[in-house]
């Protein structure tokens, strides 16, 4: 497993803009695929979005396509999140996940490696 740890979350204006950074310790992300998922009071985790271990493959829950872009920096290590034009319904905790075949996907059980989740707060 690796650790995962997610930055930049916090409160925002309904239509402004965050970006989560997720940033690995003791290993190489290069060859993991990245998820990231979201969880609301009250509500099961849901698929956000994935990378696979080059970045050319991402794929965004249909609720945040266009508003949202996951990226990665292979040599920092680091996986992004930059959410724009953001909604209420945003609101969650984001957690960064890591699969270790490559090839991410949405289903959250594929991945073995989560990070402890960061906060974000859309007000309306």
């Amino acid at each position: 497993q690796v650790q995962l740890i997610e930055t930049g979350g916090g409160l925002v204006q309904a239509g402004g803009s965050l970006r989560l950074s997720c940033a690995a310790s003791g290993r190489t992300l290069s060859t993991y695929g990245m998820g990231w998922f979201r969880q609301a009071p009250g509500k099961e985790r849901e698929f956000v979005a994935s990378i696979n271990w080059s970045g050319g493959t991402t794929d965004y829950a249909d609720s945040v396509k266009g508003r949202f872009t996951i990226s990665r920096d292979n040599a920092k290590n680091t996986v992004y999140l930059q959410m724009n034009s953001m909604k209420f319904e945003d609101t969650a905790v984001y957690f960064c996940a890591a699969e270790a075949s490559g090839w991410a996907t949405r289903v959250g059980d594929y991945y073995e490696s989560w990070g402890q989740g960061t906060q974000v707060t859309v007000s309306s």
